[in-house]
């Protein structure tokens, strides 16, 4: 496992705010490590989030990113891909993501998905017109230049001129029917569709305990991937 994964309540200018991610690591977890300390306090130290949460957001992602590569020889040359949520006041909800990690937000028990996922495949035209090559290899995924399974990540910077690491970016107005937010590594995916996720997680009350629940289904489907997963659930 090189999964690292937020899930606190924080005070901030008279403010509840919520915050939740998950970073899925490859070579090695320093990068993710150093996600876990310093991606929400990029965020919300900007001064702008207020005024300009989406621009805020960006803008951090963009930063982490930089400071990750300026900090290699410590880090070393491994990445990590990330979903982030950040909740205000019990209402509004911003998402983001890089990589292929996922958020899935139940509305009245529909499954909607909150983020990209960003694979070679679909992104092969970014990766091209900067010089990289995307690999089809028989029985394996599509990866930048034979590498990596992603087409955005923090890190990496031996292909770092080939990825990006600009987030999609999504927010909400929760009302009633907006149940459960689902974040969870693409070691559950793979195996499970966002309904099947959703109809798991909404049958059990506690949400450390859905979590738990949608982690052991997704060994018991046989995933070969990390495996993480945090469930919030909405007061009505």
């Amino acid at each position: 496992m090189e999964d690292y994964h937020v899930a606190k309540f924080i005070q901030s200018q008279g403010h509840e705010i919520g915050l939740f991610a998950i970073y899925d690591g490859h070579l090695g977890e320093s990068v993710p490590a150093y996600l876990q300390k310093h991606l929400f306090s990029n965020i919300l130290k900007e001064d702008e989030f207020w005024a300009d949460p989406r621009r805020s957001i960006f803008k951090a992602y963009e930063k982490t990113d930089q400071a990750i590569l300026s900090h290699s020889s410590e880090l070393g040359r491994g990445g990590s891909t990330a979903v982030t949520a950040i909740l205000i006041n019990g209402q509004r909800l911003w998402v983001a993501n890089v990589g292929d990690s996922r958020a899935v937000l139940s509305d009245g028990g529909q499954a909607v998905q909150m983020t990209t996922d960003h694979e070679p495949n679909t992104e092969r035209g970014s990766i091209e017109n900067s010089g990289g090559f995307v690999s089809n290899m028989p029985g394996d995924v599509p990866r930048v230049n034979g590498q990596l399974a992603v087409s955005r990540a923090f890190g990496d910077k031996s292909l770092k001129s080939h990825l990006r690491s600009d987030p999609d970016i999504q927010d909400i107005t929760l009302d009633v029917r907006t149940d459960i937010l689902i974040l969870a590594s693409d070691g559950l995916w793979k195996v499970m569709s966002n309904q099947e996720a959703v109809d798991i997680a909404r049958k059990i009350r506690d949400p450390q305990k859905a979590a738990k629940q949608l982690t052991a289904e997704a060994l018991k489907r046989d995933s070969k991937d990390d495996i993480s997963c945090i469930v919030i659930r909405f007061r009505g």
